[in-house]
């Protein structure tokens, strides 16, 4: 809604609905490029209640490139709120809202969502550190913590961060650290990634292992499609990788384990690996014990200062750590 308030503010002669230079028409225009070059920005300079990604590359406008009429399918949920936007859209082409007032009110509109995020979380972590008692969870409460968020709607981004955290706690000892965090919903192709958390050493930028998340199963083919990107990354100097794994929230299938494990003689050494998110946390946690609470606070340092985690997951984190501990206290005090 930004990028096509913007462009239709910017240039009169264009027609809000046509949001794809791809359609060809005079009145024709690329929002993917108002939102990456001027909205992205602008949402990150003031810490905006939106995905810093561009829309464009989200499911419910990748791969349109049509006039975005009220009778277009979107596919986006919930969608009433995709049938609001073509509405709105429809009402400035039809001259009966005028653009930048549309663009004004969207921006009021967010600022004003942000601040009432800011005061509900920062609430939060008022009351979370006023309850701070003196038990410290264990390893298996922050695992069935994470565990438990991970399961609500819309975490798909979760795990990413699960592991940039785990590199955060961990770099100095490893020797290795996370590089740029890909945005969420971005493709590879597109951000120039190989996947979504790339690894580097300590003292060069060279990528020597990535991780890619999955919500679903892995599959042969999600394989395949590993091993073209790890070999079209042996043409950059930036890339030696030595890793690819794949992090699941889903069963892992022995035949394709089996399938990725026979790839190393193949890749030239290059080892391919299927992991349980939530096992490979578990190790983490116990292999690191004495600083699982440094990961718990990156891990919510990560999820607070995300764009593509909404405010639900955010309140959610602190709800479940707050109950976590408490909890732990009252064990603590019925054992006394």
């Amino acid at each position: 809604m930004l990028a096509c308030a913007l462009a239709k503010a910017h240039q009169s002669h264009l027609d809000i609905r046509k949001p794809y230079a791809e359609i060809g028409a005079a009145d024709a225009y690329s929002g993917r490029n108002y939102d990456e070059r001027y909205v992205d920005a602008f949402i990150k300079q003031n810490d905006l209640p939106a995905n810093p990604t561009t829309a464009f590359l989200t499911p419910a406008f990748r791969t349109k490139n049509v006039v975005l009429t009220p009778s277009v399918n979107l596919g986006g949920k919930p969608p009433e709120l995709y049938k609001a936007t073509l509405d709105l859209l429809n009402a400035v082409s039809l001259e009966r809202l005028a653009a930048d007032d549309l663009l004004c009110e969207v921006i009021r509109i967010l600022f004003v969502i942000r601040e009432e995020n800011r005061l509900v979380l920062g609430a939060a972590l008022t009351d979370l550190a006023a309850n701070a008692g003196t038990v410290t969870l264990s390893s298996e409460d922050i695992v069935s913590l994470v565990q438990q968020h991970m399961a609500s709607p819309r975490a798909s981004r979760l795990p990413v961060l699960a592991i940039a955290a785990i590199y955060r706690v961990a770099a100095t000892s490893l020797g290795e650290r996370v590089l740029t965090l890909q945005a969420h919903n971005a493709a590879d192709s597109q951000t120039g990634a190989t996947g979504d958390v790339e690894i580097a050493l300590l003292d060069d930028d060279n990528v020597i292992t990535v991780y890619e998340m999955k919500d679903k199963r892995v599959t042969r083919n999600d394989i395949d499609n590993a091993v073209a990107k790890v070999r079209a990354a042996r043409q950059t100097v930036a890339h030696r990788i030595q890793n690819y794994i794949f992090i699941t929230t889903e069963v892992i299938e022995d035949d394709v384990q089996v399938y990725a494990r026979g790839l190393y003689e193949k890749t030239s050494g290059v080892e391919f690996v299927i992991l349980d998110c939530i096992g490979f946390l578990r190790s983490f946690l116990h292999l690191f014990h004495r600083r699982r609470i440094e990961f718990l606070d990156a891990y919510q340092m990560l999820v607070l200062a995300d764009g593509a985690v909404g405010q639900p997951l955010k309140e959610s984190l602190l709800t479940l750590r707050r109950a976590a501990g408490s909890q732990l206290a009252e064990q603590s005090g019925d054992d006394d």
